[in-house]
């Protein structure tokens, strides 16, 4: 595959193109700013994925002393230290962005050191193993308590700093920093007092109770039947999944993070804001991250009753929260970017409609993917043992395919032999790998699909095959190749032919591909790089799409055909 690759594309460097690049030795992988930051992200996001759903701090609370005190404010550190991450980057995007540039430069030539990454490794075992210990009461009274929370601690920030200076130097942090002025010590200005107003806004959490509570039933209700609710002991739930609502779980911490991102935005864009009308945005983001809380509380109680206790329990409950406030700040931006009443500079909506500035390639690469997302979460969250919405994810695809349908004009939809063969060659590989993981499994149909009426399971079994065979190939493929492919090689994507890409970005995109199929992932990654293969052989999507499309088609002849009902 590999020679085939370089026949007829060209492989460009992983680094930035908005400066003239110096001239590097060759025989290792180049990195700019943007890939750095995304590995290093990527590696702490994990990392604090796997610890957010293994430990539970109320472990570490219970406990007197130091190790108390630090139990009630870990997790205030953690969300610190991410929201500090968050708006320090999109300010110094928003403000920085040529500094940004030549920084990106510099680092293209600078070696990400693996010994530092070995370390990074190694300390983050160790801290594991005194996490094990504290979070898991394992100390005796022999065991000096204070001296290992003191090594626990010490063990992570070393840990944290290894893979920091692994990904970039010391001095490139430095640079970055002294690139974008005084903008470090607002937002941890910001962050500080928006964790403070958090923490102690859960004195606040008796008057907002019965709101929170009260609005998380509601958007339950119309799902579920027999919601189990006692407001005095904030009990809420179902039969199936019930949840107590804790004061930290009041929405005060999100409310605090807007606040502060929306003030700092009022601060570094002061010249550009219309006041007093740009100040409205600030009781508005505060409302719509309460807001926000009461529907993540719904959610959470949804996923549960559906089935997924530990999805709801861990990965979502430690997620949700984070992916609320993004929305929010984004909305934020947008409007105070984008509407005239609240920004000097915003274009009119005629000039706005005329130029083709407002374009938005990645919105027209993602947003079909991201329909089925979102619709997905909904459509599961929502069902009780099978998914009846189904059919649901297909017409909000469908909705925004055509809506966004003149932008694809320009992608090469033609197909050749070589498309249907690569998706042949998957399924094959998709089979091999579940049947070495499910050696004797045969599915038979849900109940619930098997009892339904017959119109009614032949149309929900149509409606998933056309799905899986038209619309999630297109979707899917316009994101991680049509997108993600290209984006490692310039922001400017588009302008790019599809026969161009990134060794990293070939990486990062079928990785990200796999972990999109579960425990198949590997299989899926695979399947990653040889629909990545039949798009950049010719340059043509439609290559692709039809590749993806075949698989999908096989996979459901061979679900419907042999009982492997586990494959959908």
């Amino acid at each position: 595959m590999g020679d085939a690759l370089t026949s007829d594309h060209t492989v460009y460097p992983a680094v930035s193109t908005a400066t003239s690049i110096p001239a590097r030795p060759t025989g290792r992988p180049h990195f700019g700013l943007f890939q750095r930051l995304l590995i290093l992200a990527l590696l702490f996001a994990l990392a604090l994925l796997v610890l957010s759903v293994w430990l539970d701090n109320a472990a570490l609370t219970s406990q007197p002393g130091i190790i108390g005190f630090a139990g009630q404010w870990a997790a205030w550190a953690v969300r610190g230290v991410v929201g500090f991450a968050a708006i320090f980057a999109t300010f110094a995007y928003l403000k920085n962005r040529q500094a940004l540039a030549d920084i990106s430069a510099r680092a293209a030539s600078i070696p990400i050191r693996r010994t530092l990454l070995a370390v990074h490794f190694l300390l983050l075992s160790v801290f594991c193993v005194f996490s094990w210990a504290l979070y898991g009461n394992y100390l005796t009274a022999a065991t000096p308590a204070n001296v290992i929370f003191v090594a626990w601690l010490v063990t992570g920030m070393s840990g944290i700093a290894c893979g920091a200076c692994s990904i970039a130097p010391l001095g490139l942090w430095a640079q970055l920093i002294r690139s974008t002025g005084w903008l470090w010590a607002y937002t941890l200005t910001a962050i500080i007092a928006a964790c403070f107003a958090g923490f102690f806004g859960g004195y606040l959490w008796a008057p907002a109770a019965e709101l929170t509570f009260t609005l998380a039933k509601a958007f339950i209700s119309p799902f579920v039947t027999g919601v189990v609710a006692d407001p005095s002991a904030k009990l809420l739930g179902t039969p199936a999944f019930t949840v107590q609502i804790a004061p930290e779980c009041s929405g005060f911490e999100g409310a605090g993070l807007i606040l502060a991102f929306g003030v700092m935005w009022l601060v570094l864009f002061r010249r550009e804001c219309r006041f007093p009308q740009a100040l409205v945005l600030i009781p508005a983001g505060v409302a719509a991250m309460f807001l926000l809380n009461a529907v993540r509380i719904a959610a959470l109680i949804l996923i549960g009753s559906a089935g997924a206790e530990r999805i709801a329990a861990g990965g979502f409950h430690s997620q949700a929260g984070w992916i609320c406030f993004n929305v929010v700040a984004l909305a934020f931006s947008i409007a105070a970017r984008r509407i005239p009443w609240l920004n000097n500079n915003a274009p009119s909506a005629v000039s706005a409609k005329a130029d083709p500035a407002t374009y938005n390639p990645t919105a027209s690469y993602l947003l079909p993917f991201l329909a089925i997302l979102a619709t997905g979460m909904v459509t599961n969250a929502a069902s009780a043992g099978f998914e009846w919405l189904y059919p649901a994810r297909l017409v909000a695809v469908v909705t925004v395919l055509w809506v966004l349908r003149r932008n694809y004009k320009a992608l090469d939809w033609h197909i050749t032999w070589f498309g249907p063969a690569i998706g042949v060659a998957v399924f094959a590989v998709w089979i091999a790998f579940d049947l070495m993981k499910n050696v004797s499994a045969t599915d038979a149909m849900p109940e619930a699909l098997l009892q339904s009426d017959r119109f009614i399971r032949v149309a929900w079994i149509v409606l998933r095959v056309i799905s899986a065979v038209v619309t999630v190939p297109i979707a899917e493929e316009l994101a991680f190749r049509g997108f993600l492919l290209r984006r490692f090689v310039s922001e400017n994507f588009e302008s790019l032919p599809l026969t161009q890409f990134t060794w990293l970005g070939l990486a990062v995109s079928s990785v990200a591909f796999g972990a999109l199929h579960g425990g198949l992932w590997f299989p899926g990654i695979l399947a990653g790089l040889l629909y990545a293969w039949a798009l950049v052989r010719r340059g043509r999507l439609g290559d692709a799409v039809v590749a993806h499309a075949t698989t999908n088609a096989l996979l459901a002849a061979y679900v419907l055909l042999f009982q492997k009902w586990h494959l959908w």
